[in-house]
């Protein structure tokens, strides 16, 4: 299971170094990547909040970074494309996150294990859905279809799962304030909290 973020950004980018993924593809989240997979990360959590603000808004500034990171640093709530990708590594097969739980949700995996109801995460273009079946968890990669590929598990692992995908999503959100005090120094202070709030997790210390 890992905590992913989708792609969705222009190619040429140049506001800060990113590092070269295809386009609407998944840039996991880790404490583990570099500084331009953080960069990365960075462009698609700020492009997919960066809209044109509403009447009750503040102005979006004029300048290409400000503008660009506007959202991220004033919309709430804030969502961004991505979530939980869950792969079975002995049959190969990919539970991918849907277009209706973003990773801002990402805790509705918590509530579901504890609640047991199904949780769908999409309709276009699959439908992925997880369900609970006494102590087994049922992943199923598009209900549309009755031969759909699926993933089965003990519920008690997937609790070990997504422990180790906050983790995943903590260690990412300490190397996203370092990296934001190195590239984004003069936001780093609203970026970080912002980031920590997309996460639904506890904003760190940013240094000053």
């Amino acid at each position: 299971m890992q905590p992913v973020v989708e792609i969705a950004s222009p190619e040429a980018f140049g506001l800060w170094p990113v590092a070269e993924v295809e386009r609407f593809s998944f840039q996991p989240l880790s404490g583990a990547l570099s500084p331009p997979e953080v960069g990365t990360a960075m462009m698609g959590i700020a492009a997919y909040n960066d809209v044109e603000p509403g009447p009750d808004d503040p102005p979006r500034p004029a300048d290409p970074l400000g503008s660009f990171l506007h959202g991220l640093l004033t919309l709430d709530p804030l969502v961004v494309s991505g979530g939980l990708r869950v792969t079975d590594t002995s049959t190969g097969v990919t539970f991918l996150p849907g277009c209706c739980d973003g990773l801002e949700d990402w805790r509705d995996w918590q509530r579901f294990v504890d609640g047991g109801r199904p949780l769908w995460f999409g309709h276009d273009p699959v439908s992925p859905v997880a369900e609970r079946f006494g102590d087994t968890v049922r992943l199923t990669v598009d209900a549309h279809l009755s031969d759909s590929p699926l993933i089965e598990l003990p519920v008690t692992e997937l609790r070990a799962l997504l422990v180790s995908a906050e983790r995943d999503l903590a260690d990412f959100l300490a190397s996203a304030t370092d990296w934001a005090s190195v590239h984004l120094p003069d936001h780093a202070r609203h970026i970080v909290p912002a980031l920590a709030r997309v996460l639904d997790l506890r904003s760190p210390t940013c240094a000053p």
